[in-house]
């Protein structure tokens, strides 16, 4: 059987004019990428800002058109299929943004703007049904009692209640697949927790797949701690497994130093903690990459062939690494307290 959704070798290259007359820079976003999402999975994809993430979301979501490579929904190229099939695939694969204020129509009440789109989609048939069926959504993402919200502005919800809303219509269109971007990174850290546990729900409950984006890999273990994890760098995916085989041990040098430089709560073990294990702390303009490996400027362990040579994603233990030199990066530990 086919994957749910499936990228084939996809790049995604922007241009960038430098003037009036000047001469398009080409800008690769993405770089052949190769994934597959299973129905009801739950895949986390992280890496540092302006690696990628979201134009990938993007390109799931059918917002950008792939420069190069397929996009496959259910085993169909979604950019060849008829005007019925494109229907089903963009209600079938819905987004989740990072900003729920912009994400709203100001000048929307919460209930115009959950009803439109089911009544577009003829979802339901009547504003009266329209009306039954968003305080139905309201209850199952907890904005209880739902006449309490209904009537209300985005600007007179705080940000955790507005993401609830966003995940309310997205769930709405009934998709098999939710690409949420960022969604708690605006939100209190006391709040975070809530949306993640209602994600969960609605992946368990509703079989709803996810694609959850982030640079928190604390949520990112959390939400997706029975699911899979892809580690992106310039445009490109690195490493991929499990979340448990993934942040377990790490394999790739990039995850390696991720992993170095989150806190430690424990004195003794953050005291102790080994150097960031980088020759260079800034990552490379996406707007030129480097030749070869993108990360061998910033690998202690490049040689050559990196330089030269870009490597391609292959079995390593129980994940799979983008690395020439995989058997030489040294397992990785918190850190070695005696």
């Amino acid at each position: 059987m086919s994957s749910l959704l499936e990228l084939r070798n996809i790049s995604m290259i922007f241009e960038q004019k430098s003037g009036m007359l000047g001469k398009p820079t080409p800008i690769p976003a993405m770089t052949d990428v190769q994934l597959s999402f299973e129905p009801g999975e739950i895949l986390a994809l992280v890496g540092e800002s302006g690696c990628g993430k979201t134009t990938l979301g993007k390109v799931v979501t059918g917002l950008h058109k792939p420069s190069k490579g397929q996009l496959l929904f259910q085993g169909k190229d979604v950019w060849n299929m008829n005007k019925a099939e494109f229907t089903e695939y963009r209600q079938s694969v819905q987004l989740v943004q990072q900003d729920s204020y912009a994400a709203l129509n100001p000048m929307r009440t919460i209930l115009q703007s959950l009803s439109d789109p089911i009544l577009q989609h003829k979802i339901v048939r009547s504003r009266k049904e329209a009306h039954d069926r968003v305080c139905e959504l309201l209850n199952t993402v907890g904005l209880t009692p739902p006449e309490q919200y209904i009537e209300k502005y985005p600007h007179q919800m705080s940000g955790g209640q507005r993401q609830r809303v966003l995940l309310a219509r997205a769930i709405s269109l009934k998709p098999k697949l939710i690409v949420a971007d960022e969604p708690v990174s605006m939100i209190d850290v006391s709040l975070r927790m809530a949306i993640l546990r209602l994600m969960s729900t609605l992946n368990k409950n509703l079989g709803i797949a996810f694609i959850y984006i982030t640079h928190d890999l604390a949520t990112a273990r959390y939400i997706a701690q029975h699911g899979r994890m892809a580690v992106m760098y310039l445009g490109k995916i690195v490493e991929q497994g499990s979340v448990h085989d993934v942040l377990a041990a790490p394999q790739h040098p990039y995850l390696q130093a991720l992993l170095s430089a989150v806190p430690v709560p424990n004195p003794r073990i953050a005291k102790a903690k080994r150097e960031l294990p980088l020759k260079s702390l800034d990552m490379p303009s996406i707007a030129n990459p480097p030749t070869g490996c993108s990360f061998h400027p910033r690998c202690l362990y490049a040689s050559q062939t990196c330089e030269q040579t870009a490597p391609s994603l292959a079995p390593s233990g129980k994940t799979i690494v983008s690395c020439h030199h995989v058997e030489k990066v040294p397992p990785w530990t918190i850190a070695t307290v005696k």
